[in-house]
């Protein structure tokens, strides 16, 4: 039996646009003098790029099982970097000028052996702009996807090819017409494939692809494409992650501080949080990516479905569809309330600040789990 009616459906805003007027209204200098952009980035992107090129020719003549293993451990952490990489140069916070943001995307792009800059950029934008919307924010998974990703072995065959999923979903979802900027990229991936099999042989290739796959997936690095939306409290929309991996992945974990001002580059996000403090600690965070993917693989009320979702960007009461769904909820929530009263039953309650894996800075607050 599917889940799609259980999608989180929402009538109101995204939380994001609110948080940042009032955050500006009170500390609008301190934060505006953090947007900009930081060169590190590029020098980052750059040695992982070569990593990755280094690593290819050493593993040409190693046995497949070395090849796998390397592709898995070194291949799959470098290649979520540069993933990350991507969203910090969508952004254009490497470069003051755009276009070297997005020449220094495609080249390293070449890396990740799959042509993906110029769409992820375009699709990005809306995911901030519409987030959560349906139809818009391609980051939604599809009904389809919440009604037959159910299961454990169907959870974990998801997560496994989730980069091919989060990749080919926007084309059926919103497909976009075809432009220069994306011929340019498929052909630059294509020719550095072809250089990649030509002068290093496919066992270099397996390990740029396979890294690229597992990286995405089922790989501590990974975690945060579940961490960043997936309700794993009721109610919370986006989280943050506070843990080391940020700084491999170019502090992609400070997820609510990203929406609230993605004009801040990685390196400053958390000037944001000493700044506005009262508008974070209050938010739920992650604390263990590999917790976050174990959770969701084997609790059987978190899985695609657990999103929030609106019919649209403004989130207007009056739209049918969002206001039919938020009233069956409410209606279920009611109906549990009910019998858990009549039953003498304390309910479910969390104290986010002694569960594993997910933490609030306020000590003294609680998180209904319904």
């Amino acid at each position: 039996m599917g889940r799609s009616d259980e999608f989180h459906w929402v009538t109101d805003a995204e939380p994001h646009s609110t948080r940042r007027r009032e955050i500006l209204s009170k500390y609008g200098d301190k934060v505006r003098a953090l947007y900009g952009y930081d060169h590190s980035t590029a020098v980052q992107v750059v040695a992982v790029m070569a990593l990755q090129i280094v690593m290819a020719y050493a593993v040409r003549d190693l046995s497949w099982p070395k090849v796998l293993v390397a592709a898995y451990v070194v291949s799959g952490t470098a290649s979520q970097n540069l993933f990350c990489a991507q969203h910090e140069l969508s952004h254009f916070l490497a470069f003051r000028t755009p276009i070297y943001n997005r020449i220094l995307s495609l080249a390293s792009n070449c890396t990740l052996v799959v042509p993906m800059a110029t769409a992820f950029r375009k699709y990005h934008q809306e995911h901030h702009s519409h987030l959560g919307v349906d139809g818009w924010d391609v980051d939604l998974p599809t009904m389809l996807e919440a009604n037959w990703i159910t299961s454990f072995v169907a959870k974990v065959l998801w997560v496994f090819v989730y980069i091919a999923v989060y990749g080919l979903r926007p084309v059926i979802i919103r497909p976009k017409p075809i432009g220069m900027a994306d011929v340019v990229c498929l052909s630059m991936v294509l020719g550095f494939d072809a250089a990649v099999l030509y002068f290093l042989g496919i066992k270099a290739m397996v390990y740029l692809l396979f890294g690229v796959i597992v990286g995405g997936g089922l790989h501590p690095m990974a975690g945060h494409l579940i961490a960043e939306h997936y309700m794993f409290l009721k109610g919370q929309e986006t989280y943050s992650y506070y843990g080391p991996l940020n700084a491999l992945t170019y502090n992609v974990g400070y997820h609510n501080e990203h929406h609230d001002f993605p004009q801040i580059p990685h390196t400053r996000l958390h000037k944001l949080t000493e700044i506005a403090p009262e508008y974070y600690q209050t938010l739920a965070f992650h604390k263990s990516w590999t917790w976050v993917i174990w959770k969701f693989l084997s609790d059987p009320e978190v899985g695609p479905w657990t999103r929030m979702r609106r019919a649209s960007r403004e989130g207007p009461a009056d739209k049918a569809a969002a206001q039919a769904a938020f009233k069956a909820k409410q209606q279920r929530e009611a109906a549990l309330k009910a019998a858990e009263k009549a039953a003498d039953l304390p309910g479910a309650f969390l104290d986010v600040t002694n569960s594993p894996g997910v933490r609030t800075r306020s000590q003294a607050r609680k998180v209904v789990i319904a």
